[in-house]
């Protein structure tokens, strides 16, 4: 599976932090239920890859992956409890050349023109401008896309349900990372229909025009 294939499920993809294992599954299946079919669980908590190796097991029809990957005992992890792509915040050479080595689809994180052009070196060519807003977001996006022409971004970070038929408008952008359609306090009530609701508004998204 190439990155750029995850582009084709919808124009989102939920940022995902699990603080307890038992909320992994009924999350996951909320979100399939309102058509979110990619899945990126960040390593931002001590439970996430048993929450993912849950979802794995339980929800095939998920497409998992792993987030906030920085490190190769990171992509190693992530390949093991099942995952099928990784995220990464920023970039490295080591990072990218070990994830293609053991089969894990990378996305890599990038800010600025010489990470993007290093990513580049190693043939990566679909990634995530993180976090977007802070570092200029579409403006930046826009100034990106006459150097680098050949190069799709997915935005991460600040983007919202408001914000991102704008983000998709541009030509560079495939795909956005959104964090909105998990809040803590649904996920803290296991109000799994609240978010089934958000996934249903966040796969309704078109480009503004």
């Amino acid at each position: 599976m190439s990155t750029l294939e995850l582009a084709n499920h919808g124009p989102v993809i939920p940022v995902i932090v699990i603080n307890k294992v038992e909320d992994a599954v009924p999350m996951a299946e909320a979100l399939l239920e309102g058509g979110v079919k990619v899945l990126e669980v960040t390593l931002r908590s001590s439970c996430a890859l048993q929450a993912m190796e849950q979802i794995a097991k339980h929800v095939p029809d998920a497409i998992l992956g792993s987030g906030t990957v920085r490190n190769l005992k990171d992509a190693q992890a992530s390949k093991d409890v099942g995952c099928q792509f990784a995220v990464s915040p920023g970039y490295t050479s080591e990072l990218g050349q070990f994830a293609r080595q053991i089969g894990l689809p990378l996305l890599p994180g990038v800010s600025t023109g010489s990470e993007i052009m290093m990513a580049n070196a190693d043939d990566y060519y679909f990634l995530k401008l993180f976090p977007a807003v802070a570092v200029g977001g579409i403006n930046l996006l826009k100034g990106f896309a006459g150097p680098f022409g050949d190069v799709k971004f997915c935005p991460t970070g600040g983007v919202s349900v408001e914000s991102a038929p704008q983000f998709l408008a541009l030509p560079n952008v495939v795909v956005c990372g959104g964090t909105w359609l998990t809040p803590a306090d649904a996920v803290a009530r296991k109000d799994w229909a609240h978010i089934t609701k958000l996934a249903k508004e966040a796969s309704a998204i078109v480009a503004a025009k």
